[in-house]
């Protein structure tokens, strides 16, 4: 029977889709003999709150970070208000019933930890058999990703595997794969020769400011462009601004036209993000799961700027730990911590080198030999893994 992958997905940050779309490339290149469709269960199973949804669990994320964190740290266990919250069933098993026997995949992938509880839903209550694996898509547990039905779980680093094991999930379930990254963050690029395309001064430090869709870049932030005699040298900035329109405005009224001594490139939504993370010195930005890891497999240090409490507080804790990344505090320790880094170029090539021994960049390949490894029974004819026939 062909491999048909479903990989479940959900747009509440760009993490959980690219990790799918990862996937999904990398079964087009490597296995095209496996189908691979890629959903968003949001959208599937709230076709009309999906945008009005997205909108308010952004705002609250934003606007009362403390209370998401108190909710997450008091959840990251088994217990009573967790297993509240689980029973909460935001979809309709109608609309998941459908859409699954139309597909009728081989294997169920979530990306998304609301669509890994409806799958164990779905299965504790006899709707499907069909074999499901779990992504999780940050350097951290929580028990919103646990659910008693789920065949295999998928981790970006073996420090999950071990803190995933206090859930009583058995131990060969739990696979350390690497989080999933597209192609473009597995290549190897020239620095200079990337200056020169995108008409960058080849010799000038340059930083890359990313995150400012969600919050990263605001008035605290300017303030280290805009104080005089902070940074004793020109600094090359990079402002990608995603499809924050009013921010890009805003950022072009205030730094652009010559009103500060450092060179300014202000940019919205671009296609092309590994290749300025790969042009860097260093990149300022929020510690979400994939960004991190995207830059760890291109290997610019990082510098890890107001992140949400919770999961992208762990995420910051785990790359400051493993010396490929730093943390500032607030807007005066940005502005300490930049110009230090600026500074000492020996600092920077120590990030850089504990990136580079710490990157996983086959982390789509070992994904999906994983998730089909799942079905794959003994008595089949054996096929080569995405892996090997990557190496073949």
């Amino acid at each position: 029977m062909k491999n048909k992958i479903l990989i479940l997905t959900g747009a509440l940050g760009d993490g959980h889709n690219k990790a799918a779309q990862a996937i999904l490339e990398a079964a087009r290149v490597y296995r095209p003999d496996v189908e691979v469709k890629v959903v968003d269960f949001l959208e599937w199973t709230h076709p009309y709150l999906h945008s009005v949804g997205k909108y308010c669990y952004m705002q609250w994320v934003k606007s009362l970070p403390s209370v998401y964190g108190y909710l997450y740290r008091k959840t990251r266990d088994d217990n009573t208000l967790s297993h509240w919250f689980k029973r909460m069933r935001s979809f309709s098993t109608d609309r998941m019933l459908e859409p699954l026997d139309e597909e009728k995949p081989t294997e169920v992938v979530s990306t998304f930890p609301g669509a890994a509880a409806a799958m164990s839903y779905l299965k504790a209550n006899g709707f499907t058999s069909v074999p499901t694996c779990t992504v999780i898509t940050d350097y951290t547990d929580h028990s919103y990703w646990i659910h008693p039905n789920t065949d295999r779980y998928l981790v970006g680093a073996e420090h999950v595997k071990l803190r995933s094991l206090r859930y009583r999930i058995p131990e060969h379930r739990i696979v350390v794969t690497g989080i999933p990254l597209r192609s473009p963050f597995m290549q190897t690029y020239d620095r200079l020769s990337l200056r020169d395309k995108h008409r960058l001064d080849r010799t000038m430090p340059t930083v890359l400011v990313m995150g400012g869709g969600h919050g990263l870049i605001g008035k605290q932030f300017l303030s280290v462009l805009q104080e005089k005699d902070e940074l004793t040298a020109p600094v090359q900035f990079i402002f990608v601004c995603g499809r924050n329109e009013k921010l890009k405005m805003k950022l072009e009224e205030e730094l652009g036209g010559g009103r500060t001594r450092h060179h300014i490139v202000i940019t919205g939504f671009v296609d092309h993000v590994h290749e300025l993370m790969a042009l860097s010195d260093l990149i300022i930005t929020k510690p979400g799961g994939l960004t991190v890891s995207e830059a760890l497999a291109l290997e610019p240090p990082m510098m890890l700027y107001k992140p949400i409490p919770g999961q992208e507080q762990d995420n910051a804790a785990y790359l400051v730990g493993l010396g490929a990344a730093m943390e500032a505090k607030n807007a005066a320790d940005l502005r300490h911590q930049l110009q230090r880094l600026i500074e000492n170029r020996s600092l920077l090539q120590h990030l850089k080198r504990n990136a580079r021994s710490n990157r996983r960049k086959e982390g789509a390949l070992r994904t999906l030999d994983a998730i089909l490894e799942t079905r794959r029974s003994s008595t089949e004819a054996p096929a080569l893994s995405p892996i090997e026939y990557a190496n073949a």
